[in-house]
Protein backbone atom coordinates (compact mmCIF):
# COMPACT_ATOMS: atom_id res chain seq x y z
CA UNK A 1 0.00 0.00 0.00
CA UNK A 2 1.37 3.40 -1.03
CA UNK A 3 1.69 6.45 1.21
CA UNK A 4 -1.26 8.26 -0.39
CA UNK A 5 -3.48 5.23 0.21
CA UNK A 6 -2.40 5.02 3.84
CA UNK A 7 -2.92 8.77 4.28
CA UNK A 8 -6.41 8.47 2.80
CA UNK A 9 -7.23 5.70 5.26
CA UNK A 10 -6.01 7.82 8.20
CA UNK A 11 -8.14 10.78 7.12
CA UNK A 12 -11.18 8.57 6.69
CA UNK A 13 -10.70 7.17 10.19
CA UNK A 14 -10.48 10.70 11.57
CA UNK A 15 -13.86 11.44 10.01
CA UNK A 16 -15.30 8.64 12.15
CA UNK A 17 -13.46 9.29 15.41
CA UNK A 18 -11.64 12.17 17.03
CA UNK A 19 -8.23 10.47 17.28
CA UNK A 20 -6.36 7.51 15.85
CA UNK A 21 -3.69 5.41 17.56
CA UNK A 22 -0.39 4.37 16.02
CA UNK A 23 -0.84 0.80 17.25
CA UNK A 24 -4.31 0.52 15.70
CA UNK A 25 -3.16 1.95 12.39
CA UNK A 26 -0.21 -0.42 12.30
CA UNK A 27 -2.57 -3.37 12.68
CA UNK A 28 -5.22 -2.08 10.28
CA UNK A 29 -2.76 -1.08 7.56
CA UNK A 30 -0.49 -4.09 8.14
CA UNK A 31 2.65 -1.97 8.29
CA UNK A 32 5.23 -1.36 10.99
CA UNK A 33 4.79 1.16 13.79
CA UNK A 34 7.75 3.11 12.41
CA UNK A 35 6.05 3.39 9.01
CA UNK A 36 2.88 4.72 10.64
CA UNK A 37 4.86 7.29 12.62
CA UNK A 38 6.66 8.47 9.48
CA UNK A 39 3.34 8.75 7.65
CA UNK A 40 1.75 10.75 10.45
CA UNK A 41 4.74 13.07 10.61
CA UNK A 42 4.55 13.67 6.86
CA UNK A 43 0.81 14.32 7.08
CA UNK A 44 1.36 16.78 9.92
CA UNK A 45 3.90 18.67 7.81
CA UNK A 46 1.25 18.90 5.07
CA UNK A 47 -1.18 20.39 7.57
CA UNK A 48 -3.56 17.43 7.28
CA UNK A 49 -3.40 16.21 10.89
CA UNK A 50 -1.88 17.01 14.27
CA UNK A 51 0.35 14.42 15.90
CA UNK A 52 -0.34 13.67 19.56
CA UNK A 53 1.23 11.19 21.95
CA UNK A 54 0.63 7.72 20.55
CA UNK A 55 -1.42 8.84 17.57
CA UNK A 56 -2.97 11.78 15.74
CA UNK A 57 -6.06 14.00 15.52
CA UNK A 58 -7.45 16.63 13.19
CA UNK A 59 -5.90 20.12 13.43
CA UNK A 60 -8.03 22.46 15.53
CA UNK A 61 -8.34 24.88 12.62
CA UNK A 62 -9.62 22.23 10.23
CA UNK A 63 -13.36 21.55 10.19
CA UNK A 64 -14.33 18.18 8.73
CA UNK A 65 -12.75 17.82 5.29
CA UNK A 66 -13.06 21.47 4.23
CA UNK A 67 -9.29 21.66 3.75
CA UNK A 68 -8.41 21.51 0.04
CA UNK A 69 -5.09 19.74 0.58
CA UNK A 70 -6.76 17.02 2.61
CA UNK A 71 -9.43 16.45 -0.02
CA UNK A 72 -6.81 16.15 -2.76
CA UNK A 73 -5.71 12.86 -1.22
CA UNK A 74 -9.16 11.39 -0.63
CA UNK A 75 -10.67 9.09 -3.31
CA UNK A 76 -8.09 9.91 -5.98
CA UNK A 77 -9.01 6.95 -8.19
CA UNK A 78 -12.74 7.74 -8.07
CA UNK A 79 -12.11 11.38 -8.94
CA UNK A 80 -10.01 10.34 -11.93
CA UNK A 81 -12.76 7.98 -13.08
CA UNK A 82 -15.44 10.69 -12.70
CA UNK A 83 -13.29 13.19 -14.60
CA UNK A 84 -12.69 10.80 -17.49
CA UNK A 85 -16.42 10.09 -17.80
CA UNK A 86 -17.19 13.81 -17.78
CA UNK A 87 -14.90 14.42 -20.77
CA UNK A 88 -17.34 12.49 -22.99
CA UNK A 89 -19.75 15.44 -22.72
CA UNK A 90 -17.23 17.99 -23.98
CA UNK A 91 -17.11 18.75 -27.71
CA UNK A 92 -14.94 20.89 -29.96
CA UNK A 93 -15.68 24.58 -29.46
CA UNK A 94 -17.66 24.14 -26.24
CA UNK A 95 -17.66 26.63 -23.39
CA UNK A 96 -16.98 24.59 -20.26
CA UNK A 97 -17.59 25.91 -16.75
CA UNK A 98 -15.61 24.43 -13.85
CA UNK A 99 -16.31 25.44 -10.28
CA UNK A 100 -14.09 25.01 -7.23
CA UNK A 101 -13.10 21.67 -5.76
CA UNK A 102 -10.48 18.98 -6.02
CA UNK A 103 -12.45 16.81 -8.46
CA UNK A 104 -12.52 19.62 -11.01
CA UNK A 105 -8.78 20.03 -10.58
CA UNK A 106 -8.52 16.42 -11.77
CA UNK A 107 -10.89 17.29 -14.65
CA UNK A 108 -8.45 20.04 -15.62
CA UNK A 109 -5.60 17.52 -15.67
CA UNK A 110 -7.63 15.25 -17.96
CA UNK A 111 -8.52 18.16 -20.26
CA UNK A 112 -4.84 18.63 -21.03
CA UNK A 113 -4.77 15.36 -22.96
CA UNK A 114 -8.24 15.68 -24.53
CA UNK A 115 -6.91 17.74 -27.43
CA UNK A 116 -10.21 19.52 -28.17
CA UNK A 117 -10.25 23.28 -28.57
CA UNK A 118 -12.67 24.79 -26.08
CA UNK A 119 -13.07 27.67 -23.65
CA UNK A 120 -12.86 26.96 -19.92
CA UNK A 121 -14.41 29.42 -17.46
CA UNK A 122 -13.48 28.79 -13.85
CA UNK A 123 -13.13 30.29 -10.40
CA UNK A 124 -10.84 27.39 -9.46
CA UNK A 125 -7.24 28.62 -9.16
CA UNK A 126 -5.85 25.10 -8.81
CA UNK A 127 -7.57 24.03 -12.04
CA UNK A 128 -6.47 27.23 -13.79
CA UNK A 129 -2.82 26.62 -12.91
CA UNK A 130 -3.09 23.22 -14.60
CA UNK A 131 -4.88 24.56 -17.70
CA UNK A 132 -2.21 27.22 -18.27
CA UNK A 133 -0.16 24.39 -19.78
CA UNK A 134 -2.73 23.79 -22.57
CA UNK A 135 -2.24 26.03 -25.65
CA UNK A 136 -5.37 24.55 -27.30
CA UNK A 137 -7.63 25.84 -24.50
CA UNK A 138 -8.87 29.38 -23.95
CA UNK A 139 -8.88 30.04 -20.22
CA UNK A 140 -11.09 32.59 -18.45
CA UNK A 141 -10.38 33.02 -14.74
CA UNK A 142 -13.32 34.44 -12.79
CA UNK A 143 -12.57 36.93 -10.03
CA UNK A 144 -14.24 37.55 -6.70
CA UNK A 145 -13.46 37.24 -3.02
CA UNK A 146 -10.57 34.83 -2.51
CA UNK A 147 -10.95 31.69 -0.40
CA UNK A 148 -7.30 30.63 0.14
CA UNK A 149 -8.11 27.25 1.72
CA UNK A 150 -10.34 26.38 -1.25
CA UNK A 151 -7.98 27.92 -3.84
CA UNK A 152 -10.95 29.60 -5.49
CA UNK A 153 -13.06 32.76 -5.58
CA UNK A 154 -16.64 33.24 -4.43
CA UNK A 155 -19.17 35.94 -3.56
CA UNK A 156 -21.29 38.48 -5.45
CA UNK A 157 -18.55 39.53 -7.88
CA UNK A 158 -17.87 35.90 -8.71
CA UNK A 159 -21.60 35.38 -9.39
CA UNK A 160 -21.73 38.44 -11.65
CA UNK A 161 -18.70 37.33 -13.65
CA UNK A 162 -20.05 33.80 -14.15
CA UNK A 163 -23.41 35.24 -15.25
CA UNK A 164 -21.72 36.75 -18.33
CA UNK A 165 -21.11 33.29 -19.79
CA UNK A 166 -23.44 30.66 -21.24
CA UNK A 167 -21.61 27.35 -20.87
CA UNK A 168 -22.43 24.34 -23.02
CA UNK A 169 -21.31 22.09 -20.19
CA UNK A 170 -20.96 22.90 -16.49
CA UNK A 171 -19.04 20.44 -14.33
CA UNK A 172 -19.89 20.92 -10.68
CA UNK A 173 -17.63 19.51 -8.01
CA UNK A 174 -19.79 19.82 -4.91
CA UNK A 175 -18.88 20.14 -1.24
CA UNK A 176 -22.32 19.40 0.18
CA UNK A 177 -26.05 19.42 -0.44
CA UNK A 178 -28.69 21.30 1.51
CA UNK A 179 -32.47 21.46 1.20
CA UNK A 180 -32.63 25.18 0.40
CA UNK A 181 -30.03 25.88 -2.28
CA UNK A 182 -29.34 22.33 -3.44
CA UNK A 183 -25.66 22.01 -4.30
CA UNK A 184 -23.57 24.33 -2.19
CA UNK A 185 -21.39 25.50 -5.09
CA UNK A 186 -22.44 25.72 -8.69
CA UNK A 187 -22.66 27.35 -12.08
CA UNK A 188 -26.12 27.52 -13.58
CA UNK A 189 -26.28 26.83 -17.32
CA UNK A 190 -29.10 28.16 -19.47
CA UNK A 191 -32.09 25.85 -20.21
CA UNK A 192 -31.10 22.99 -22.47
CA UNK A 193 -27.46 23.08 -21.49
CA UNK A 194 -25.80 20.14 -19.79
CA UNK A 195 -25.03 20.22 -16.09
CA UNK A 196 -23.09 17.42 -14.45
CA UNK A 197 -22.34 17.00 -10.78
CA UNK A 198 -19.13 15.25 -9.85
CA UNK A 199 -19.24 13.84 -6.34
CA UNK A 200 -17.07 10.99 -5.14
CA UNK A 201 -16.90 11.52 -1.40
CA UNK A 202 -19.23 10.07 1.21
CA UNK A 203 -18.66 12.98 3.60
CA UNK A 204 -20.55 15.30 1.23
CA UNK A 205 -23.72 14.27 3.04
CA UNK A 206 -22.28 15.29 6.40
CA UNK A 207 -22.11 18.67 8.04
CA UNK A 208 -20.04 21.11 6.04
CA UNK A 209 -19.44 24.76 5.16
CA UNK A 210 -21.78 26.17 2.50
CA UNK A 211 -20.47 28.81 0.07
CA UNK A 212 -22.81 29.91 -2.73
CA UNK A 213 -20.96 30.70 -5.95
CA UNK A 214 -23.95 31.11 -8.29
CA UNK A 215 -27.66 30.99 -7.52
CA UNK A 216 -30.18 29.01 -9.50
CA UNK A 217 -33.08 30.73 -11.25
CA UNK A 218 -36.41 30.18 -9.43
Amino acid sequence: MLYNQRAEFVLQQLQLQSTVKVSDLSRQLQVSVDTVRRDLKAMEQQGLIRCVRGGACMPESQVSMSNFTGREIIHGDLKREAAQKALAYIHEGDVVALNSGTTNTVVAQELLSLGKKCTVVTNNFAAASVLLQAPHLELVLVGGQMAPQERSTYGSLCEQEFAKFYPDVALLSINAVNYKDGYDTGVTPQPGDQLLTLSTCSYHTGEGRFVVVCRRNP
